[in-house]
């Protein structure tokens, strides 16, 4: 496992070449690098654009959440990205510092008195994009697992 820095420079991704890790501060200006660096990991399998658009908005709105309601934009705490390549699967790890939650009280979004409300979409997103999510907790935090599998 390659643990990269993102304030080392600015094109990280060009060593993308086997697993790796980034840790990031919580907070949200992180959020572009990330993105940038999962369109890396998911060109570098060769997914096509519109799976490579897929986990690049699925890997930036899991960093989102880690950031926003994980660690609750504490900077002093990090979200960890593992980036993880096999022969036809990219698995993300995104991992929290936070409290964690029951993803079994999540409000349905798709329920009329939740489709006007600005926020709560973010469970459902992921897994409409990605072929796997699950999450793990424990006392130092949440992970969520995001698995793509190559079409």
């Amino acid at each position: 496992m390659v643990f990269l820095n993102l304030k080392e420079g600015k094109d990280v991704g060009a060593r993308v070449a086997k697993d790796f890790e980034v840790a990031i501060p919580s907070s949200l200006e992180e959020i572009a690098s990330v993105e940038r660096l999962a369109e890396k990991a998911a060109d570098k399998m060769g997914f096509s654009e519109e799976e490579k658009d897929s986990i690049a908005i699925a890997v930036t709105e899991a960093v989102n959440n880690a950031i926003l309601h994980g660690n609750k934009q504490d900077k002093q705490k990090q979200v960890r990205i593992k980036f993880l390549f096999e022969k036809e699967r990219l698995t993300v790890k995104v991992k929290d510092q936070g409290e964690g939650f029951d993803p079994n009280k999540i409000s349905d979004p798709l329920a009329p008195e939740n489709l006007l409300k600005e926020s709560g979409r973010g469970i459902f997103i992921l897994s409409s994009l990605m072929d796997e999510v699950k999450f793990n907790f424990d006392q130092n935090g949440t992970e969520i697992i995001l698995v793509k599998e190559k079409k």
